[in-house]
């Protein structure tokens, strides 16, 4: 198979043709929708305006996204929080600390850690209230801790 070789005044007859073609195409892919546009407007009169009727429509679906989360008994889920919250608490990010030992305590409300931690976390975030709910859930659970005169001292101290 042969090729050709266009040079001189038949390449540039081929290249005007091509460009003239192209500019064709594009021109007329730009005005075509402007006079569809302008054919219907003639064609279609628009109809007067009518009174809204009012309809009773269901309510919407609830997305599943924004419903809140029911908690049931799950002591590896609340594990799973207490373990992210130590995390957060250690990196200084005591509102995220908090949320998350809340959800442990939401996942398994003996788990005493949680308690603990999140009255610590509440400290450290001087929500004194929550703080002080937190430790007394702590000494509800654990009356004899190690720690319960401490825990006392504080909820005592606490504004």
């Amino acid at each position: 198979m042969r090729a050709v070789l266009m040079t001189g005044g038949a390449a540039r007859a081929r290249n005007r043709t091509m460009s003239r073609w192209v500019f064709t195409l594009l021109f007329s892919s730009l005005l075509a929708p402007a006079a569809r546009a302008q054919d219907q407007s003639k064609q279609a009169p628009k109809p007067p305006a009518q009174q809204p009727q009012t309809v009773e429509q269901e309510p919407p679906e609830e997305d599943a996204n924004l419903k809140p989360e029911e908690y049931s008994f799950n002591p590896l889920q609340a594990n799973k929080c207490l373990r992210i919250g130590m995390q957060y608490f250690k990196k200084g990010s005591y509102k995220g600390a908090a949320g998350r030992f809340r959800e442990a305590t939401k996942w398994n409300p003996n788990l005493v850690e949680a308690w603990l931690r999140l009255g610590e976390a509440e400290e450290k975030r001087k929500n004194w209230q929550d703080a002080k709910e937190a430790y007394a859930k702590y000494l509800e659970l654990q009356p004899e801790a190690r720690d319960a005169a401490e825990i006392r001292k504080k909820i005592a101290g606490l504004h």
